[in-house]
């Protein structure tokens, strides 16, 4: 039984749009669903059925016989709250996630960033954000960073605190902050490893 009778894009914003979708449920009744995306209307998942990164979460720890995680606590408007997350951003037309990787670490946080390349492909495949509303999919990219951390990249409207996290202050931060889901699975892989950081990523 066919799910998605049409699609129409509902709202006309550079930067997000929402769609509606005529859907059909498992008896066969029409319903109205809702989605938001990023992308432009010939480009949807639901046209395309692509799998691709169209955004990247970025592990980097630093280079130090104790290695730390690379945070940020970012004010984030739909909550009207800061939260702490990994960096992040969208992947530019014509870049691989990990020049999107490297590009967005020195506009957030002034660091320099060196991708590790090792372990298991399937730790750096595209997976969907949350598909319940919307088709976005993000890619995980492992590195190293350098340098001085700096703020003179980033934007008016973007509100960050970078901070160097020992496992001590993941744990707390884990136990007691607002944290992004995706950003607390990696501090999760981050507190399981012993002394190599990228450790979890040959399994």
């Amino acid at each position: 039984m066919k799910k998605c009778r049409d699609v129409q894009k509902l709202t006309d914003n550079r930067f997000l749009n929402l769609y509606h979708i005529d859907a059909v449920d498992r008896t066969g009744k029409d319903f109205d669903y809702y989605f938001a995306s990023r992308n432009d209307e010939a480009q949807i998942k639901i046209r395309t059925k692509e799998l691709k990164a169209e955004g990247i979460v970025i592990y980097a720890v630093t280079d130090e016989p104790q290695p730390r995680l690379v945070l940020i606590r970012q004010y984030r408007y739909p909550l009207d709250a800061y939260i702490f997350e990994l960096p992040a951003g969208l992947v530019d037309a014509g870049e691989t996630p990990a020049q999107a990787a490297a590009r967005e670490m020195k506009e957030e946080t002034g660091l320099d960033f060196t991708e590790y390349t090792g372990g298991e492909a399937r730790y750096r495949r595209p997976y969907f954000m949350g598909p319940g509303f919307t088709d976005e999919t993000s890619a995980a990219v492992f590195g190293i960073v350098s340098g001085e951390i700096s703020d003179r990249g980033t934007e008016s409207t973007e509100d960050i605190e970078v901070l160097f996290a020992d496992k001590d202050t993941v744990r707390r931060i884990l136990d007691t902050e607002r944290v992004s889901l995706r950003g607390a699975y990696l501090m999760m892989q981050f507190l399981g490893c012993e002394d190599e950081p990228f450790a979890f990523l040959d399994h």
